[in-house]
């Protein structure tokens, strides 16, 4: 399969976990945001995600601290600031769907739906590949994707009733 710039399954389990986190996070804040312009929910979800990126490297370098009784050495601090970035880059499809959706002219609420259908879609493809990844069975990867699918749907109809 060709490498692109958008996915959710990484060479890494923590990568892939990132990803998929990445987007239910860039998800909830479509279905929260109270944005008046498209730029503005774009910049919140970027921003929200760069502080969970974060957070969790500084809790993963003061567990090792905590773990290993000493402090992290160099090559762990880098590691950890050169990881993880999946939980940023996952929201990329959807926040170009959101953008050029409303370039179209496109009301917001409307672009944000869409932006979630495409959280669901992906989220679905990760489940999907990931019961490919391992060996499920057709039953079991179409259960793996409604699971994941599910996320997305479950944030579409929290959309719908809160707006």
């Amino acid at each position: 399969m060709p490498r692109t710039f958008v996915r959710l399954t990484h060479t890494t389990a923590e990568g892939t976990a990132s990803g998929i986190y990445g987007v239910i996070v860039c998800a909830a804040m479509l279905v929260t945001s109270h944005a008046e312009r498209a730029w503005q929910e774009v910049l919140a979800v970027l921003a929200t995600l760069t502080i969970y990126w974060a957070a969790e490297r500084y809790a993963r370098i003061l567990a090792e601290r905590i773990h290993a009784g000493h402090r992290p050495t160099w090559q762990t601090v880098r590691r950890q600031l050169t990881s993880g970035w999946e939980i940023v880059t996952a929201s990329t499809l959807p926040l170009l769907v959101l953008v050029l959706m409303r370039l179209a002219g496109v009301r917001l609420a409307t672009a944000e739906f869409a932006a979630l259908g495409c959280t669901t879609v992906l989220l679905c493809v990760a489940g999907w590949r990931m019961g490919t990844a391992g060996r499920l069975t057709t039953m079991e990867r179409l259960a793996s994707t409604a699971i994941a699918g599910g996320f997305g749907a479950a944030m579409i109809l929290l959309k719908a009733l809160l707006h």
